[in-house]
Order: structure tokens, then sequence, then C-alpha cells
């Protein structure tokens, strides 16, 4: 059975993430390996010893987060379950488009850890910290919450639904002050909750047009090849191939809606809703409950869960 393979983005990074994975793996050493030496950084020893605060800079958590889902993807190449073979399809929630493309060779692993931590760099130049904001309006509908933003503008504030992840989990972004003001007119229309959340920079929203120049000149300097397996883009929801038109929408990405939502709603009606996340945590396999009956997901992040997933999969 072909899967979707889906790779996660930032929020799921935890101090010890692919630690257990370097200790029993040489192929996820050597890829952690690479990554530090790419970035002339001891990223893995942060990964593995923190401190949090400073893992959870998105410089330094949207490389990481792709080291270990490239380390899991690794080990199971090893072991037979190669993704060009074993997928239909492959998404990644905002950064983890670049593990995707990653994953499917459309980048080299060191390229893409330099355009992360240039990427995560980008967006905390683009806007002082206390200028923008970003909120989760939990309950609504999509349309609703688009409404909620719109309201929320005022004079040049910018406010807007930065992520649609699933059914009635929206998260809105923008000028900290209309953010503000679309929590509360999110509780007056009976959202269940609304809070900002701990982030740095109000990300895939206009105020990252900044950001979005500096990802243009890098991608236009750095390789792309076509994917083994077509990329669901989060600027479009639907697949991609083209590796011009990749480069040009991982710069739009920056400043567009990530459509998760839609996106897995499209592998489940392209006959790819049996999902495999990889990569640390397992926030993408709890949000595809939600977003659609037909999809099914199961996550992998530890050693034991790729020895199940071996022995599921064994003779596939």
């Amino acid at each position: 059975m072909k899967r979707g393979y889906i790779f996660p983005g930032q929020g799921s990074q935890s101090v010890g993430m692919g630690r257990a994975l370097a200790e029993e793996f040489g192929a996820a050493r050597d890829v952690f390996a690479a990554v530090d030496d790419a970035l002339d950084q001891k990223l893995s020893q942060l990964m593995w010893d923190g401190p949090e605060s400073e893992l959870t800079l998105t410089e330094n958590a949207q490389p990481a987060l792709m080291a270990v889902s490239m380390a899991v993807l690794r080990v199971l190449a090893e072991n037979g379950i190669k993704l060009s073979d074993d997928a239909a399809y492959v998404a990644g929630h905002s950064l983890g488009e670049y593990s995707a493309l990653t994953g499917t060779g459309a980048l080299e692993l060191a390229d893409a850890a330099r355009l992360l931590k240039l990427r995560g760099q980008a967006m905390q130049r683009a806007v002082p910290v206390g200028v923008g904001a970003m909120a989760a309006l939990l309950g609504l509908e999509f349309e609703a919450v688009v409404e909620v933003a719109e309201q929320a503008e005022q004079g040049e504030e910018i406010c807007a639904a930065a992520n649609d992840n699933a059914v009635g989990q929206v998260v809105v972004s923008g000028h900290a002050a209309a953010v503000a003001r679309a929590i509360d007119l999110a509780k007056e229309r009976g959202a269940k909750r609304a809070m900002e959340l701990p982030v740095s920079a109000p990300f895939h929203c206009a105020l990252m047009q900044p950001a979005a120049e500096e990802m243009q000149a890098a991608l236009a300097e750095t390789k792309i090849v076509a994917p083994s397996v077509p990329v669901i883009a989060n600027v479009r929801a639907a697949p991609v191939s083209d590796p011009e038109e990749i480069r040009s929408l991982l710069v739009e990405q920056i400043t567009a809606r990530v459509r998760w939502r839609e996106s897995m709603i499209w592998l489940a009606d392209n006959a790819a809703g049996n999902l495999v996340e990889l990569g640390s945590g397992k926030v993408l396999t709890t949000m595809a409950r939600r977003i659609d009956p037909r999809l099914s997901a199961q996550a992998i992040s530890t050693p034991d869960d790729i020895s199940a997933y071996l022995e599921e999969n064994k003779g596939d």
C-alpha cells in the first residue's frame, strides 16, 4: 500500500530528540554529524542537552527538526523501506516541507540545513520582537477565522489566517495589537479557546516579506532537482515536482498560509490517507485524526517506533 509521508514543523522540538536514534543507529549519527558540519555548529549537542530556551530559537529548531526527520528516514532506508518505493506523496508542515524535499532528494541535506538556519534567522530579523504575534483560535470554522482576522485589522495593522491546521484549529498572525483584537473577537464568536502563542515572530503573514526576500536570494543559488515523490506544497495544497516551481513556492511559503488541513484532505481524496509521520513528536498524527475520518496516521521518532514499523511492513 502506498502511503503519505509527513514531516513535522516548529513546535515539535524537545530536548533529547534524536539522542536514542544516534545511540542505536550509525545512519542516524551520520545525519546529525553532517548537519553539524554544514552549520559549523554542534547542533546535535544542543538538541540532546539543551538548554531548551536555545533549542526553541527558530534558527536552531528548524534545522534540528529536519535533522531528526532525516535520521529516521535514513534508518528506515537502511532497513529496506525507501521513501521512493513506499510513498505516493510527501508533505511537510512549514519547515517540514524542506524535510520532505530533502527526503525525496530534491534538496541536499547540507543545503537544507543551511537554508533552514538562514530561514529561522531571516524570520526573526524581519520583525522586531514584540511588534508581531500569533494566536491559536480553536473551535471556529476556517471561514469564521478569516472574517475575524479581517475585522481585527485597523489602519495598516495586519492580521491574517496563517496556519489552517485542522478542523477548528486555525492560527492567526500579524501585528500584536491586531492579533489581540482577533483573540477578543474570536471569543465573542464562541471560540472554545483563543490564546496567544509563545513564538518570537509573526510567521506566515505579510510581515515576513523581508524574510521572503532573503530566502529568494538564497534559494536562487541552491540546487533543486525533481523529487523522487511528488511533494504537497503548503501554499498549493497540491503536489509539485518541477524544481523551479518548488523554488518559487518555498519563497511564497514564508508569507503565505500553511494549508495543512486542505493538504491532508487532498491526500485522503487521492488514496494516500495512510500517513506516516517521520521525526520528533506526533503533532501531525494527532491533527490527522481531527481533519478527516479517512485519515489514519502513525508517528515514527524512536528506535522502538522504527522496530515496530519494520516488523509491520516485513515482506511488503
